[in-house]
């Protein structure tokens, strides 16, 4: 056990004073008298009360005790813990280009993705996820991680804004292929999600699946964006965002070669139930066990101290004023 303030238990010296009082107090408690023999009283012994006054002060030491460690803080102690889980890598690459403020999903394309990929990593117990993002460059908002909550957080953090505008899927694709090619499960997979064409980047998009191909990555791409039109956000003149219907333009092309190229498979999903559904799928990954270390971090343990001490006292009072009640 450890404990946060341990030079309080220094205060456990004051039981040899209290101690002493009680024993010297209980000599000098009652006057003597003086007969010429006690022999006739010889056989009568002790009465049950007065073992049962020592009892009850030893009860409130027992109590004045517990309170004391309670003041030190007692804590659990922090450990390492290795177990095995069925897990596989996954590093998901979320186009943050600004057609992904589109309405023709809800609210919008960029949220109905993040509220689904949410979900998805909600359910994958075990996993090693990354997130990446790309517009017209790409960046690796966290790195592979098992901590789901810290996945999530960090999904409902991605804003529109964060890169320069465009869309790079070849440099998402490589960044991701960055992210989970030293990953230690035998199954990777990289889940792109995009809602236009390559327009722009450094690395061609089928180079990039090229390269996840050599590394045994299967890339599973997800084009979004519904069938015909969708209000798309605009600038006016007067620097104010508006909506205009505009043709939706995937390069489906492409993401079926990534995907094809990999091992994996093209989604197309022209809705917030159909993307659910897609992830869905993609939910039925292959796993492989692998070993995962957890940290338990340190929390107070005092409770049980406290309540302990409670109980003690209780006890003593009950027993002082009841069975040992005196009259004054």
């Amino acid at each position: 056990m450890l404990f946060a303030n341990p030079h309080f238990l220094w205060l456990f010296l004051l039981f040899i004073p209290l101690i002493g009082w009680y024993v010297w107090k209980r000599r000098n408690l009652h006057a003597s008298i003086g007969v010429s023999t006690a022999k006739p009283f010889a056989e009568i012994g002790r009465p049950f009360k007065e073992y049962l006054l020592h009892f009850t002060y030893i009860l409130e030491l027992a109590a004045l005790g517990c309170i004391i460690i309670v003041i030190a803080r007692p804590q659990t102690r922090d450990s390492w813990n290795t177990s095995t889980v069925e897990g596989t890598d996954i590093v998901m690459a979320i186009d943050i280009s600004t057609s992904m403020l589109a309405r023709d999903f809800k609210p919008d394309r960029l949220e109905a993705a993040k509220d689904v990929a949410s979900k998805f990593v909600a359910g994958r117990d075990g996993d090693n996820i990354g997130v990446v993002t790309f517009a017209a460059e790409s960046f690796t908002n966290l790195p592979m991680t098992t901590d789901r909550s810290v996945i999530v957080n960090y999904i409902s953090d991605i804003k529109m804004g964060m890169l320069q505008d465009g869309t790079a899927i070849g440099d998402g694709l490589a960044t991701a292929i960055n992210r989970i090619k030293e990953g230690k499960a035998k199954s990777k997979s990289i889940i792109l999600l995009t809602d236009g064409s390559n327009n722009t980047g450094v690395v061609a998009p089928l180079t990039a699946a090229e390269i996840a191909r050599q590394l045994g990555i299967k890339v599973y791409t997800i084009g979004v964006g519904t069938n015909g039109t969708a209000p798309y956000p605009q600038e006016n003149m007067f620097g104010r965002i508006e909506y205009v219907n505009l043709p939706v333009v995937i390069d489906e092309t492409t993401l079926k070669n990534i995907a094809s190229t990999t091992g994996g498979k093209y989604f197309r999903a022209t809705g917030n139930n159909v993307l659910s559904d897609i992830f869905s799928e993609i939910d039925q990954l292959e796993k492989t066990k692998m070993d995962l270390r957890n940290f338990s971090s340190t929390e107070d343990d005092y409770l049980p101290w406290a309540i302990a001490a409670l109980s003690l006292f209780g006890v003593a009072l009950l027993i002082r004023y009841t069975v040992l009640r005196t009259i004054p």
